[in-house]
């Protein structure tokens, strides 16, 4: 008889045994969602539900993909397809009043996706012209018929003009002012009490593709004290584990701080970790927050792509982390 322990520790070896052979085709499935969801943190969203829906889906499967990449491509176009239309029907039945007051940019940014092209059209082309997929691969991809795609390809190309840049959402997403500078500076005081009072009761703490943990009790002891004091851990990795001893790069067992940083029109903060050669960033932390408190925090760490393409564009060092948590080895801690 199975209990859920026994379950949960047969998920998660199935799940890095999936990894295993699928994490080497994340920087491509990063990339093709960027392009689809013009933005980071979407794009990340995107890529980390469509990596969830194949492994959920494998067990359904008779036989493997034949191209492990064409069918994460499928998967995160239909997941894309179907957020899009959702969007695009939500948009549709809110009353002139309320309309008017909706953000400008998710306004622009639905009026983009629809108007322009299709999400079938702008998947073909993105295949097309970004990867250079055959039209049989993009077929393949997109789960239909090399005719349809010629002619998603010729409509797109017909209508396409490149959209200004408009992320989707941001406004929703700001976090009060006064919640991101007391974490900041808890965080920097290592002051985990204070952190922990910022949160909900109900708060999600996640550190993107890692773990998901609710409510202050379980943050603290978890990504709070992970956050504030995992460059001990990390600098033991050969040992403690927590990470592939191969991005170690260097760091310093020495706390992390923070420095808030406009990304895209979003203030996050950027966790600066000490190494042999000086300070680089290896996480960032965005924040949702209600009533004074933090409802969301999402950590991400276990995220190159993403963490590549922020801090470039902010001109920050970086060094990233690989894209999962590393176990301990047998008898470590």
């Amino acid at each position: 008889m199975h209990n859920s322990t026994t379950i949960l520790g047969s998920v998660d070896g199935s799940w890095h045994g999936f990894l295993d052979l699928y994490e080497p085709l994340r920087p491509d499935l990063y990339r093709y969602c960027r392009y689809l969801t013009r933005s980071p943190w979407d794009a990340e969203d995107l890529s980390q539900d469509a990596l969830a829906r194949a492994f959920a889906t494998m067990s359904t499967l008779t036989e493997p993909p034949k191209s492990p990449r064409a069918w994460l491509f499928r998967i995160a176009s239909n997941l894309w397809i179907d957020r899009v239309r959702r969007a695009y029907d939500v948009t549709n039945v809110i009353a002139e009043p309320t309309a008017a007051t909706e953000p400008r940019a998710v306004r622009e940014a639905a009026g983009t996706l629809i108007a322009q092209l299709s999400p079938q059209e702008r998947a073909a082309v993105v295949l097309k012209d970004a990867f250079d997929l055959s039209v049989a691969e993009i077929a393949e991809s997109l789960g239909t018929t090399p005719g349809a795609v010629k002619a998603a390809l010729h409509r797109g190309r017909d209508k396409l003009v490149a959209p200004a840049e408009a992320e989707t959402g941001n406004a929703s997403r700001v976090p009060d002012p006064r919640v991101l500078d007391a974490f900041h500076d808890a965080f920097n005081a290592r002051d985990l009490d204070r952190l922990t009072a910022l949160l909900l009761d109900t708060s999600a703490i996640e550190v993107v593709g890692a773990s998901t943990a609710y409510g202050p009790a379980a943050a603290r002891e978890g990504a709070l004290r992970g956050m504030l004091f995992g460059s001990e851990r990390m600098a033991d990795a050969e040992r403690r584990g927590g990470m592939d001893p191969r991005f170690v790069h260097g760091v310093r067992a020495v706390p992390a701080r923070v420095e808030i940083r406009d990304v895209h029109g979003e203030l996050v903060l950027l966790s600066f970790y000490a190494h042999a050669d000086g300070e680089a960033v290896r996480a960032i932390t965005r924040l949702e927050t209600e009533g004074g408190y933090v409802s969301r925090l999402r950590n991400y760490f276990f995220t190159p792509d993403l963490l590549a393409e922020v801090c470039r564009e902010l001109g920050v060092p970086y060094r990233t982390n690989g894209y999962r948590y590393c176990p301990p080895r047998q008898g470590d801690a």
